[in-house]
């Protein structure tokens, strides 16, 4: 029985229902038990093989319903039992806000996850709500407690021990994170019903089960590592921490522990823990393989998954319209309608125009269109001259600049222009000169040749003027002339003239524009014979008669508003009338109540203009529709326009509108109309509705959704060929080849109604307009070429046409397809209308890293809260997710009206997409997902094992030509003054050799001479120094004294003072008196850690230390003895110290390095002494030479060049105190001109104020007769990779002043040795060379050429220095490495220094630093490691010696690079990067935490901007990296901390931004 009954059902197919699915039996038989997809559609194939045959032509996998009112329904299986429905019931399936209830469905199953909320300074914010704010962190933890400590790099007041079940948690949170790691919840996949309920038809439903989703707690969500659940609006179950031991009831405190179970008070830790948890592993297909991009960073190839569908039906035969029908009388042109009907008819009318309060101004009738475009023809050709020549010939082109409210004075234009043989271009009024696209206009103005605009007289009053009072050129637009069309200005033509009326030709009669997806505007010709055959065409297709009313809503300038209200409807004699979108706007009713008075017969609409008279319905009562015998739906085409039509449908049947009157068309702008429902009267099929699978579609194939009704899309035909026409289905890509019935490809039309070409883009105009389609074999379909008309579709059964989507929608996204419209929808359905506005969503894709990324930006309310914003934005993204498998790139929200707006209404797509990519949207909310959708990243690199040192050596050899190894000049041969080892000897000896030769000048900020010493001057206040020591201090030898002096002579005098006295000096910066504290802990913790028992000092800075405002930051009753060393009594010591052996100590020196570690190395007399030789060798210092030096003197090679330099070699230093260079930037530059200096040395920072302050002034400094050509040598003292852009800038800014190209260098030298490399003067230039940053991240060093994409230059860091040896080895197994491998530079050298005072923090600082020896080879030679990234390079050139010049390349620090994905990075790399991606980005950092990138960006610009910033950064290091990024921080300048060698601080920066001291303007977690 029931068999039968099956049969029975299936059997009336054909007439009313053609449903596979919904079949009682069918669905009855497959639910019961649990079934695979596979399953399924086995079983489903067997029930059905007997029946198929029966459905002749039609293919089985669409369900088209046939919208019958009188049809029975089968119930479908909502519930068990099979309850009868109503006899019209639309069957549930269908209804049109399916989708929103699908998304609703898909929402439910999810359940509410908490994604950190971005967090947005106060002033960012729309509207500042008490609640949009988060309140500033309360605890107020001390420094140390509020940083993170990284294992004991940082002081620490108290010594937490790591935990391990933390440490645990944190590895699992983080596995995914480290390759790419996504936050999409569950993927929808087919069969994957919501957990709870069974029937999720009504929307409440979905939303009950949305709270218990909510409020269920599932099992498999990691714990809440961060102890400090954010209460989100749904209570959770707190998880039970054990975290450090604490109390079960201790979860909800504000303690955060870090990995090594450190507390963070922060807000900023627990959002990241949020990010954490919201990550997971990425979606990959099931099959991985690989593509080479150019080296082995091999990025993921998104294979086809072998079980995507594919069409299996024949392949699809080209259809034929009906045959165009024979009228006898039928005009052979359109002017040939005009000139009858308005000789014949005269008062028939036109057209009618309507003002803004719904009342008609004027109504155009055939006589008054006839005789004013006559009058118009005339005066065009024969009015207007230059120089007695006529401005126009027939055929050139003119544009019409209309006002949407003007429909009267267009028309009578554009056939004054027929009538002249003048070819019409429509274009939209400018408002502005920038206007979204208008500059694209002028473009297409350009190439058409447009010399004169025709308008009206109030549009040309309202137009921007220049200051002639002339319309203003717009921006790209070509010189205009512009003519006022109103009566006055028009002639009446003589008696004996007539235009010519010629039969049609293929002459073009007008030109439309349209805008293509990437924003450029191109003109579409139509000849006088295509414009004639479309309304032929049109006629017949919609049963046009003649007289008959039509309401026009859509733009009269182009498109179908153009075809129907100004052209076809003279070709019928039509009564017009013309609804503008102003008035729409003010009555979206308007259209509505005009067919009602005007009892029209046909209404042209847009889908939108029926949702908005939906919206406004309520207040009308007596409308009636039942005058409408089509209802023409110009975008039926879109995937929304079927639920405007349903809801209107829904609301105005009961007001007269028939359901058989609604007539989608698709339409575009080459081919014209390309299909539309007829009207009832014809007897054409009845019309039908597909029920597709979205996960089909994206494959392109149409499969009709069996099981799963959440990710579908239902689709209304647009009813049948035009007449005359015909219409195939080709593949989007390649080769035009017919697809097959069940593939979704790009509809081409041959016919006689179409556009001919682009004007003047003739390869274009071939590819669209000249397609010939082909059978798979490869033979032409016809002789007839086809146009594309960019619609994606199929045709489906009764002949019916099926859009799907549009070719300018079109995203396709790691293979798969999707459509920008149906993203929109289903953002729409996610409760829009609180947040965001209907119309104003744009949704485009970008192209990032090798894959289209989706992007989809609205425009959000002002009453929206950020809560509820963001709520709505995480909602949108799981919807997409779940309905269309696809993650969103990019989700950002605009304020309102803000996005730019297409001429009537409607978003500027590619004009939104440009904004975006320049960063100049100004989004006020921003949520970017990349961890979500970016799959195609190269696979995390795995450590190879250990292999042992012989094959390592081997390999080693193989791998690298040579061995990496270099020395300067060997010193051991070299017999020069030997005698003196000590420092304080040499001074002494020059006392009394060369008393009154000058040795420092030390100058002010004006540049005069504050203060000098001679030999015997400074031997004399170090004698005095030495005495004090020994008396008021009463200190033994080897005692430490702390000497704290601004930059000058004092520091000098005090250094070798103790010398004298047999103490060691630690040279200390002083505290800065407007900062004191940050500043003055330092100081302390230096004298502290250093063990000074003195502090020497001037009376100033004494003061400053037993402050008041000293006592507020640090204990000053713990202050060692302090002495002044201003007014020191004249005496003679009666002995200098001399120290038993060299090795002895001499002095300590002080820094902290980048990465935030205070770190003091000894340095030894004998190591002093060979530091100021090598030097001296490499410079060529003699005692007559002058050296300038901008450097601070407290560490490094600074220290050494201030301090001991001069003293050995004699030579005078100029010393010039970097701090006075705020006050004069230009004081070192005119030094270095005035002394005529050969030498000097400087600091980036230096060289950067340079380079910013004085820029603009080279002028002014030449005609201060400043000139640097006397420079030969200019080194940056660094100890990091030289900054290749700060010195080329500064070399070709001070280029004018003389300066050498040649002259600028750096030097290198770190902790161990404050002096590796340094150019000196004589020697070859240094080299630049260029290396694959892919193969840098793999240790290895790859050369390419300049200018190749991710190449990196790097220049040497100088000459390695007399006595140095240098050598790379393998950081982890101590081996030497080949010169093909990046490693870490060791040094042996006599001026090493001989190791670590102590090292706050790290006292396990291993004493290897200092003295290592390799694994292998050379196993004898003590090394010390200098804890940076390099490697050699033997170049072509020679050095002094005349042996092959070794080049040292520095690469970066060690402990500051960050290993990701099994890679290593330098951040700045990815810094500069990031600088390059917006100009409004000042200066950016980079830290990782818990395997998260975190980019810190400072904004030099308004705050609107922040947000720009974060899909930009996001973009670059995607597409240069291959790193996603975890978190952005947008701040203000000066926020990222820098020391005073100008390298950024970017572990201190890392714990501001934990300890939430930044004060962000913007932070934006990725999700």
């Amino acid at each position: 029985m029931i068999k039968a009954e099956f049969s029975a059902s299936l059997l009336h197919f054909s007439n009313t229902e053609y449903m596979i699915h919904h079949n009682p039996f069918l669905s009855l038989s497959l639910s019961v038990g649990d079934i695979t997809q596979k399953g399924y559609e086995k079983k489903r194939g067997k029930l059905l093989a007997p029946y198929i045959p029966q459905i002749q032509g039609v293919d089985p996998s669409l369900q088209i319903e046939h919208r019958i009112q009188t049809s029975s329904q089968v119930a479908p299986p909502g519930s068990k039992q099979n309850k009868p429905r109503a006899a019209n019931s639309r069957d549930e399936c269908f209804r049109s806000d399916l989708h929103t209830e699908a998304v609703q469905a898909a929402l439910a199953k999810y359940k509410e996850r908490k994604m950190p909320m971005p967090s947005k300074r106060r002033s960012v914010l729309v509207q500042s709500s008490v609640e949009a704010c988060t309140p500033p962190d309360t605890s107020s933890a001390s420094e140390d407690e509020g940083s993170l400590r990284r294992q004991g790099r940082i002081a620490s007041s108290s010594p937490y021990q790591a935990h391990p079940s933390v440490e645990h948690w944190f590895n699992r949170v983080i596995q995914g994170s480290s390759t790419s790691s996504s936050a999409s919840s569950t993927s929808s996949h087919p069969g994957g019903r919501p957990h709870h309920a069974t029937n999720t038809t009504s929307a409440s439903a979905a939303t009950v089960l949305a709270d218990l989703m909510a409020h269920t707690q599932l099992g498999h969500a990691p714990p809440d590592v961060t102890g400090l659940s954010e209460r989100s609006v749904h209570a959770e179950h707190p998880q039970v921490a054990s975290v450090r031991g604490l109390p079960r009831g201790y979860t909800h405190t504000s303690v955060m522990e870090t990995v090594d179970g450190v507390p963070v008070n922060s807000r900023v830790s627990s959002k990241i823990q949020q990010l954490l948890n919201t990550l997971k592993r990425p979606k990959r297909p099931p099959l991985r393989e690989f593509f080479v991009d150019d080296f082995e960073e091999l990025l993921d190839v998104q294979h086809p998954d072998p079980n995507q569908p594919k069409p299996e039906g024949g392949e699809m035969r080209p259809l034929n319209g009906e045959p165009l029908g024979v009228v006898t009388n039928w005009p052979p042109s359109l002017l040939a309608s005009l000139q009858r009907w308005g000789t014949t008819q005269p008062k028939s009318p036109c057209l009618t125009a309507l003002d803004n309060a719904s009342k008609p101004i004027y109504t155009l009738t055939y006589g008054k269109l006839w005789t004013r475009s006559q009058k118009l023809a005339y005066t065009l050709l024969n009015k207007l001259s230059t120089r007695n020549e006529p401005l126009l010939r027939p055929g050139d082109r003119v544009a019409l600049v209309f006002p949407n409210n003007d429909p009267v004075m267009f028309m009578v234009a554009f056939y004054g222009c027929l009538l002249a043989e003048l070819v019409p271009v429509p274009i939209e009024v400018p408002l502005t000169r920038k206007d979204a696209g208008s500059q694209q206009v002028g473009f297409l103005l350009g190439s058409c040749g447009v010399t004169l605009a025709l308008t009206t007289d109030a549009c040309q009053k309202g137009l921007p003027k220049a200051q002639t009072g002339e319309v203003v050129t717009f921006k790209g637009w070509p010189r205009l002339l512009w003519f006022v069309t109103d009566g006055k200005h028009v002639v009446k033509p003589p008696k004996d003239w007539h235009p010519p009326i010629r039969d049609a030709s293929n002459e073009i009669a007008y030109i439309e524009y349209k805008t293509s997806k990437e924003g450029s505007t191109m003109g579409i010709t139509v000849s006088h014979s295509a414009m004639l055959a479309h309304c032929h065409v049109l006629t017949q297709a919609c049963g046009y008669t003649e007289g008959e009313i039509i309401t026009n809503v859509l733009d009269f300038k182009r498109d179908a508003g153009l075809w129907h209200g100004v052209l076809t409807s003279v070709m019928n004699r039509m009564h017009v009338i013309s609804i503008p979108y102003s008035l729409m706007k003010v009555n979206p009713l308007s259209w509505i109540q005009k067919v009602h008075t005007y009892k029209a017969r046909v209404a042209v609409v847009k889908s939108r203009d029926m949702h908005w008279s939906l919206l406004a319905q309520r207040d009308q009562r007596d409308i009636s529709l039942s005058s409408l015998r089509m209802l023409i739906v110009a975008d039926g085409a879109n995937p929304w326009s079927i639920s405007s039509c349903d809801a209107f449908l829904n609301v105005f049947q009961a007001r007269g509108l028939r359901p058989e009157v609604i007539c989608p068309c698709a339409s575009s702008s080459e081919a014209m109309t390309v299909a539309i429902r007829r009207p009832p009267e014809m007897g054409v099929p009845p019309p039908g509705k597909a029920v597709l699978s979205m996960s089909g579609l994206s494959y392109g194939v149409i499969r009709v959704d069996t099981e799963e009704k959440l990710s579908v899309l239902t689709v209304q035909d647009v009813g049948q060929v035009m007449p005359g026409a015909l219409v195939c289905v080709i593949r989007v890509e390649g080769t035009p080849y017919l697809c097959r019935t069940d593939e979704v490809g790009e509809i081409c039309v041959s016919s006689s109604s179409t556009g001919i070409s682009y004007y003047g883009l003739p390869g274009m105009t071939k590819n669209v307009f000249e397609t010939i389609p082909v059978t798979s074999s490869g033979a032409p379909i016809s002789d007839r070429p086809f146009t594309r008309t960019s619609l994606l579709g199929f045709i489906g059964p009764d002949n019916l046409v099926f859009v799907v989507g549009k070719m300018d929608g079109l995203m396709v996204v790691s293979g798969r397809r999707h459509n920008a419209d149906d993203v929109v929808a289903t953002a729409l359905a996610v409760e829009p209308m609180k947040f965001v506005y209907r119309g104003r969503i744009a949704v485009f894709s970008v192209s990032v890293l090798h894959d289209e990324r989706i992007v989809v930006v609205a425009e959000q309310r002002p009453d929206a809260s950020e809560e509820d914003s963001f709520q709505w934005m995480s909602r949108v993204l799981q919807a997409i997710d779940s309905i269309h498998q696809a993650g969103v790139y990019c989700l950002a929200l605009v304020p309102a009206n803000t996005l730019p707006k297409a001429p009537l209404g409607g978003i500027h797509i590619s004009e939104t997409k440009q904004r975006f990519l320049e960063g100049a949207l100004h989004p006020c909310n921003v949520l970017m997902c990349p961890h979500t959708c970016v799959t195609n990243l190269p696979k995390p690199r795995q450590k190879q094992p250990e292999v042992g040192p012989a094959s390592m050596i081997v390999g080693n050899l193989v791998a690298g030509k040579r061995i990496a190894q270099a020395c300067g000049r060997d010193v051991s041969q070299l017999e020069d003054n030997d005698q003196f080892l000590y420092m304080q000897d040499v001074l002494q000896w020059r006392a009394q050799a060369t008393p009154d030769h000058p040795l420092f000048l030390l100058l002010n900020a004006k540049g005069t001479v504050a203060n000098t010493a001679s030999c015997v001057q400074l031997h004399k206040r170090a004698e005095r120094v030495a005495v004090a020591l020994m008396e008021r201090g009463r200190l033994n030898t080897g005692d430490h004294v702390a000497l704290v002096y601004p930059p000058g002579v004092d520091l000098i005098a005090t250094f070798y003072g103790c010398l004298y006295a047999g103490c060691v000096p630690v040279t200390v910066r002083p505290p800065h008196p407007q900062n004191l504290a940050t500043t003055l802990p330092t100081v302390k913790m230096i004298v502290e850690v250093s063990k000074s028992v003195c502090i020497l000092t001037t009376q100033a800075i004494m003061k400053l230390l037993k402050s008041k405002e000293a006592a507020a930051a640090v204990d000053i009753k713990t202050w060692p003895l302090i002495l002044d060393t201003d007014d020191l009594p004249r005496k003679r010591i009666p002995q200098i110290y001399k120290p038993p052996t060299p090795e002895m100590l001499a002095y300590l020196d002080f820094s902290v390095s980048t990465t935030g570690i205070l770190a003091g190395v000894k340095m030894s007399h004998a190591a002093t002494s060979a530091l100021c030789r090598s030097i001296k060798l490499q410079c060529e210092l003699y005692p007559s030479r002058q050296i300038a030096i901008c450097l601070d003197p407290y560490c490094g090679l600074g220290f050494a060049l201030w301090c001991l330099c001069s003293v050995y070699s004699g030579h005078q230093s100029i010393l010039v105190p970097p701090l006075e260079l705020e006050t004069n930037p230009s004081l070192w530059l005119s030094a270095v001109s005035q002394f005529k200096v050969r030498v000097t040395f400087c600091s980036y920072s230096v060289m950067e104020m340079c380079t910013k302050g004085l820029g603009s002034q080279t002028e002014a400094l030449r005609l201060r007769n400043v000139n640097l050509s006397c420079v030969r040598t200019c080194m940056v003292v660094a100890e990091e990779r030289p900054r290749i852009t700060l010195t080329q800038s500064f070399s070709k800014i001070f280029k004018d002043l003389g300066l050498s190209s040649r002259a600028v260098s750096t030097t290198f030298g770190c902790r161990v040795n404050v002096a590796i490399c340094l150019q000196g003067t004589s020697g070859p230039d240094p080299t630049t060379v260029y290396l694959d940053m892919r193969a840098l991240r793999h240790d290895r060093v790859r050369l390419v050429e300049r200018g190749s994409p991710h190449s990196l230059p790097l220049t040497e860091s100088g000459k390695i220095l007399p006595g140095v040896k240098v050598i790379i080895a393998n950081t982890e197994t101590k081996g030497p490495l080949g010169d093909s491998h990046l490693g870490e530079i060791w040094v042996s050298s006599p001026h090493n220094a001989t190791g670590y005072y102590t090292v706050y923090g790290e006292e396990a600082l291993h004493a290897d630093h200092f003295s290592t020896r390799l694994s292998f080879g050379d196993t004898q030679t003590l090394w010390a490691r200098t804890g940076y990234l390099g490697f050699l390079r033997r170049t072509e050139l020679t050095d002094a010696s005349g042996e092959r010049h070794d080049a040292l390349y520095v690469v970066g620090s060690l402990d500051e690079t960050l290993e990701l994905r099994g890679m290593r990075y330098h951040p700045t790399d990815i810094e500069t990067s990031v600088i390059r991606s917006h100009k409004s980005i000042a200066e950016c950092a980079v830290f990782t935490w818990t395997n998260l990138l975190v980019v810190v960006v400072e904004l030099e610009g308004s705050e609107q901007e922040a947000l720009d910033l974060v899909a930009l950064v996001t973009n670059v290091v995607l597409e240069e990296h291959y790193l996603i990024v975890g978190v952005v921080v947008v701040v203000d300048p000066g926020v990222i901390p820098i020391n005073s060698r100008g390298e950024k601080q970017r572990m201190h920066l890392r714990d501001g931004f934990l300890a939430d001291q930044l004060d962000p303007i913007y932070v934006a977690y990725n999700m």
